[in-house]
């Protein structure tokens, strides 16, 4: 299940995509507009900012700003990062230790496809097919 923080991140994305004139956006400008508490906001972007998504600036003028075009962003990137991997069984997650179980597990290859699946709809799904919809 995908939380509020990774529908706020993707609402703040598709916001700051639609609003883009090359400036900074002031954060309370975001939250007014997607009706979200500034406060909650704070901490969603911090990550962001921190995950490469988004570079801010403080005092006047400031705010946050794309670090790209947002045909460059997939919806994947932006969910894993404010989620963590998506990988429906632990033993698929990147980096996961080899299950010893692998070779006899017989519902490994549904978690498999559905793992396929999952990464393959979000990943090429771009912040950019989400705007004005």
């Amino acid at each position: 299940m995908i939380s509020t923080r990774g529908r706020y991140a993707i609402r703040v994305m598709i916001d700051m995509a639609e609003n883009n004139t090359g400036s900074y956006i002031p954060l309370k400008d975001i939250a007014a507009r997607q009706e979200i508490s500034k406060k909650y906001l704070e901490i969603i972007v911090k990550d962001m900012v921190a995950g490469g998504l988004l570079v801010g600036a403080s005092g006047k003028g400031g705010g946050y700003k794309l670090c790209r075009a947002p045909e460059e962003y997939s919806v994947g990137e932006i969910i894993e990062l404010m989620e963590g991997p998506l990988a429906p069984v632990a033993c698929l997650a990147e980096g996961a230790m080899p299950c010893p179980r692998a070779k006899a597990c017989e519902t490994l290859p549904l978690w498999a496809e559905y793992d396929k699946l999952t990464h393959d709809f979000f990943y090429s799904k771009k912040l950019s097919d989400l705007i004005h919809q």
